[in-house]
């Protein structure tokens, strides 16, 4: 049997097998309203035959947006807006739902990708980012605000409230973005965490932000339902936060009641240097999960199946988490299902193009029609 393709548990969500859909940002709201674009990408995603879809990286605030089209969760205007597209993913497919709630933090108030992703003045739109500290990203950026007590309160409330809301929109699974050098990175990473109160300097003192958000969002969401960590494992920089640091934080997660850790890396400093090939991120999954027995998602250059089936199978890490390659591919998994051996959950309008070698790859027969 294929360990890919075996179910696992995370609390009280049963996922068919070990394959996600990483949240990827779209940046294509309606001041943070879902629009058709989230309707066909998230519609066509939930026929992938993966266990669990991410939306994208959720807002909390409006100011806590990387892009000004970026989706959020804040008010009952966003909430409306995404009703109708889960609803659609419910009524055609049994994947489970879960949401990555963020702040973006210094990164926010930025123009999209294919614009070029550089930082918006409020005279084009943006507005003035909030962060740990008053250190810009990049050299020449404008210093972001340094957050108070109020503003932290403020953020730590929102998050909460937004799990409430994804509660009620019925989301299974809720990650929080605490990775890619967005505002709960930055509260961890020494790079840009330069406070002097209880928030900054030591490593207890700049994990401790994050595990208050981490808190509050368990508190708001039903118990039932798993909440877990994005974390970036290490900065690539000297001096930035690293795997041991990384460890603790997990260590700190677990005993927090946390069901999962999505183990990324870098993206809080312009200097980082990262050694791309494949799999490159699996090696930091599989410490998190030796050293706290958590489970934890890889992710990062997984392309192959046999690639994903040995990274299960040799217990590196639980779940496999695909982003760009089933952009690419959006029936990756039925792929692999094939070249595994496996079935795989799709829609009964697809029956019919199973092929021919292949007749067990859907868990069903069906014969030609009319």
């Amino acid at each position: 049997m294929s360990a890919l393709f075996s179910p696992f548990e995370l609390r009280g969500t049963r996922l068919r097998n070990r394959i996600v859909v990483s949240p990827m940002c779209q940046y294509s709201a309606d001041a943070g309203a879902a629009s058709d674009w989230h309707m066909i990408h998230l519609g066509h995603l939930a026929l992938s035959g993966a266990a669990l879809l991410f939306t994208e990286a959720t807002a909390v605030v409006p100011e806590g947006r990387i892009t000004p089209n970026d989706l959020g969760l804040w008010d009952e205007r966003t909430q409306a807006a995404l009703a109708p597209v889960l609803a659609a993913v419910r009524a055609h497919s049994p994947i489970a739902l879960g949401m990555q709630l963020s702040h973006a933090g210094r990164k926010a108030s930025s123009r999209a990708p294919w614009e070029g992703g550089a930082l918006l003045s409020p005279a084009d739109g943006g507005w003035p980012p909030f962060a740990p500290s008053a250190v810009p990203h990049k050299d020449g950026e404008a210093a972001p605000q340094e957050l108070d007590a109020a503003g932290l309160d403020r953020i730590r409330t929102a998050f909460a409230d937004a799990a409430r809301r994804a509660a009620r929109l019925g989301i299974d699974v809720i990650e929080i973005h605490g990775a890619h050098g967005y505002l709960l990175h930055q509260f961890l990473s020494p790079l840009a965490n330069r406070r002097t109160d209880a928030y900054g300097g030591s490593l207890e003192n700049r994990m401790r932000f994050p595990l208050e958000v981490f808190d509050a969002v368990r508190a708001a969401f039903p118990d039932d339902r798993p909440v877990g960590m994005r974390v970036s494992a290490t900065d690539w920089v000297d001096g930035g936060w690293d795997l041991d640091q990384t460890l603790a934080l997990a260590h700190a997660l677990k005993a927090r009641g946390a069901d999962f850790i999505d183990v990324s890396s870098g993206g809080v400093s312009p200097h980082q240097k990262i050694p791309l090939g494949p799999g490159y991120q699996v090696p930091f999954a599989a410490a998190v999960k030796a050293a706290t027995g958590l489970p934890t998602m890889a992710v990062g250059l997984i392309t192959r199946a046999a690639q994903a089936e040995e990274i299960v199978a040799a217990g590196q890490a639980d779940l496999v988490a695909l982003a760009r390659g089933i952009l690419y591919d959006p029936r990756w998994p039925w792929h692999a299902a094939a070249e595994l051996g496996a079935s795989v959950d799709a829609p009964r309008q697809y029956w019919r193009c199973q092929p021919s070698g292949h007749r067990a790859l859907f868990g069903e027969t069906i014969s030609g029609g009319r």
